[in-house]
């Protein structure tokens, strides 16, 4: 990365599926965030769906969002890291998480760096992550981080992480999502200055050509 590209802050989307609040799920959201934070420079932006449910839950069509949604979406698809968490329901992702991505575009996510993480009542929902939330963000082609964070109850007093192991936990899955999560902002940045570069090359007046030169095709 270039000097530029570090010290400009991560923008960071974080999706919050619990379906009310105080929230097992967005205190585990924070911890990571908190955790993430103190190795980057980080913008945040969270969206709770407990807060922001009732103005999607019975819409069909992207077209047919508030504005408040389709800022989010955008957002979602804008995001150098997405965070996303969801308590287990019926062994899989709550309905309005799933919901809302349905709404986003298909190939918005591609290679963008997800951090997917889980809560729920014991140990045995863990899988949870590898069955569901991989899969769901495959399908995007999003670049999912090596390792995802599952809390259980236990891992929690008053909502708000208690347990060491579940602290060690989120920040092994920093540690090995960081050089991923870094690889792909740089080759965003690269993107983004090799079409600006190309925009300036065609605004540019053409050079005369000289008979008899060599002539290079670019396609």
């Amino acid at each position: 990365m270039t000097n530029a590209d570090q010290t400009r802050p991560l923008d960071v989307v974080a999706v919050i599926g619990s379906l009310h609040t105080p929230s097992k799920t967005a205190a585990l959201v924070d911890a990571i965030v908190d955790r993430l934070g103190a190795q980057v420079p980080v913008d945040v932006h969270v969206i709770r769906l407990h807060e922001l449910g009732p103005d999607f839950a019975g819409v069909l069509r992207r077209d047919q969002l508030p504005e408040s949604v389709e800022l989010e979406l955008r957002a979602i698809e804008r995001a150098d890291l997405l965070v996303v968490a969801t308590p287990v329901y019926r062994a899989s992702f709550t309905g309005l998480f799933k919901h809302l991505f349905d709404f986003v575009e298909q190939y918005a996510l591609v290679d963008t760096p997800v951090l997917l993480a889980a809560t729920g009542g014991s140990e045995r929902h863990a899988l949870i992550i590898e069955h569901q939330l991989r899969p769901l963000f495959g399908f995007f082609q999003a670049l999912t981080l090596p390792l995802g964070v599952y809390a259980h109850d236990s891992d929690f007093v008053d909502y708000r992480v208690a347990s060491p192991l579940l602290i060690e936990r989120i920040e092994n899955a920093i540690r090995r999502g960081l050089p991923l999560i870094r690889s792909s902002v740089a080759e965003q940045a690269a993107i983004e200055r090799t079409l600006a570069d190309g925009a300036e090359a065609d605004a540019a007046p053409a050079e005369p050509v000289v008979a008899g030169a060599p002539v290079r095709l670019y396609t």
